[in-house]
């Protein structure tokens, strides 16, 4: 009869066994990290992964404190000290990690986070130290491989876009241990060209293939350059510490020259559109402002001094016409008063008695004799007719009978 056996009675011998293996009790698995998750516990579960399989992993909180050091994220390369045994209840295998490392790339990796971490610190990432980026240049300093997809990427861009751009390239080795070297000199250089913008990049490649852009002295040359810098390293999903320090990050290098050149058709297509609406505007204020010196003129001749005088003289003359003809109507009265009061003089007038007979005697002093008291004989008199004078003297006085009655 075949023996059976519990679930459980399988799990724990595949365990026993396991843990009897002596190369299962302390090993070192290098891999990718993937489907790592932080319990709240503080245990650690992921998976590490190569090309060809997939294995579970637990770090439990106790070994963190001495076994890691960095933060894990998907997608590092690691090295995982520990055992290998059996979770019985769910009855699978897992690493169980003692130690965790970053292999290779990650050790970059981690050098890479480090320096990121302290040159933002130092305040070398930061918004107000990046330069802007000019609309309009004419030079175009560029630093990367001399062969290769980048630099005809660039230089194709550039023209088509502006097939008059002057291109300052300095061939640049971009990889390998003088690469960091050859970057800085490149843009020493071209900061003392008259390039207008500098564009430093290289095509993709591995984290080691682009450690170049990583370093500290390449970051300190972007920094301190007083030509507006474009990065442009690797592929969109590349990030260098170069691309943090630049004024400007570019995707691609392709992008880069999008960035760097202006289009030189649409540039002028926007003069003539700005021609255009720059004549329209002017006509427009042309028209308005003449349509105000038109009403300015207006309210010019009533306030102007001039035309206060105007109506000034015009009333004057109107007073002047009002005062003549009340002049005339004056004198016309008087005339008409003088005319009566000469008929009423005619009336009392001696002449006019004296053409009807009467006559005027005055003595010698000029005096009117009205009667024989006022003369005595001998006295001069002057006697006054209608038509002269006649001079006598008195010889004697008497009374007049048509007067009197009687005659002395």
């Amino acid at each position: 009869m075949r023996s059976e056996y519990t679930v459980t009675q399988v799990n724990t011998y595949i365990k026993n066994m396991f843990t009897q293996d002596f190369l299962l009790r302390s090993l070192t698995v290098k891999g990718e990290v993937s489907n790592c998750k932080y319990h709240s516990s503080g245990h650690i579960y992921f998976t590490i992964k190569d090309n060809g399989a997939a294995l579970a992993c637990v770090m439990f909180s106790s070994d963190r404190l001495k076994g890691l050091s960095f933060e894990m994220k998907e997608g590092q390369q690691v090295k995982v000290s520990g055992s290998i045994s059996v979770y019985e209840r769910d009855g699978k295998y897992q690493l169980y990690a003692r130690k965790i490392e970053l292999d290779g790339a990650g050790v970059l990796y981690e050098r890479y986070e480090e320096l990121k971490k302290r040159l933002q610190e130092s305040g070398m990432f930061a918004s107000e130290y990046k330069q802007p980026i000019p609309k309009y240049i004419r030079t175009l300093g560029v630093v990367t491989a001399p062969t290769g997809a980048a630099v005809r990427d660039i230089i194709n861009v550039a023209t088509r876009r502006n097939p008059h751009i002057q291109i300052i390239l300095y061939p640049a080795i971009v990889q390998g241990e003088k690469a960091a070297e050859s970057i800085v000199k490149g843009i020493q250089t071209l900061s003392c060209s008259e390039a207008d913008v500098i564009i430093v990049g290289r095509g993709g490649g591995s984290i080691e293939d682009l450690w170049a852009f990583n370093e500290e002295i390449v970051a300190q040359a972007i920094f301190d350059c007083p030509v507006p810098i474009i990065s442009a390293v690797g592929h969109e999903t590349d990030t260098t510490i170069a691309d943090f320090v630049s004024d400007r990050r570019a995707p691609t290098p392709s992008a880069a020259a999008e960035i760097a050149v202006f289009e030189y058709d649409r540039f002028i297509q926007d003069l003539e559109d700005y021609r255009n609406t720059l004549l329209t505007r002017m006509d427009r204020k042309l028209g308005l402002l003449s349509i105000e010196e038109k009403r300015l003129s207006q309210a010019l001749k009533h306030l102007s001094p001039m035309g206060k005088i105007r109506d000034k003289l015009l009333r004057m003359d109107q007073y002047q016409d009002s005062l003549k003809m009340l002049m005339e109507k004056r004198l016309k009265a008087a005339r008409h008063e003088l005319e009566v009061d000469i008929e009423r003089l005619k009336g009392l007038s001696p002449l006019d008695r004296l053409k009807t007979g009467y006559s005027y005697v005055a003595d010698d002093k000029g005096k009117n004799v009205r009667s024989t008291s006022d003369v005595e004989i001998g006295d001069e008199l002057s006697v006054y007719v209608s038509d002269g004078l006649i001079k006598t003297s008195v010889t004697g006085t008497g009374t007049v009978g048509f007067l009197s009655g009687r005659e002395d």
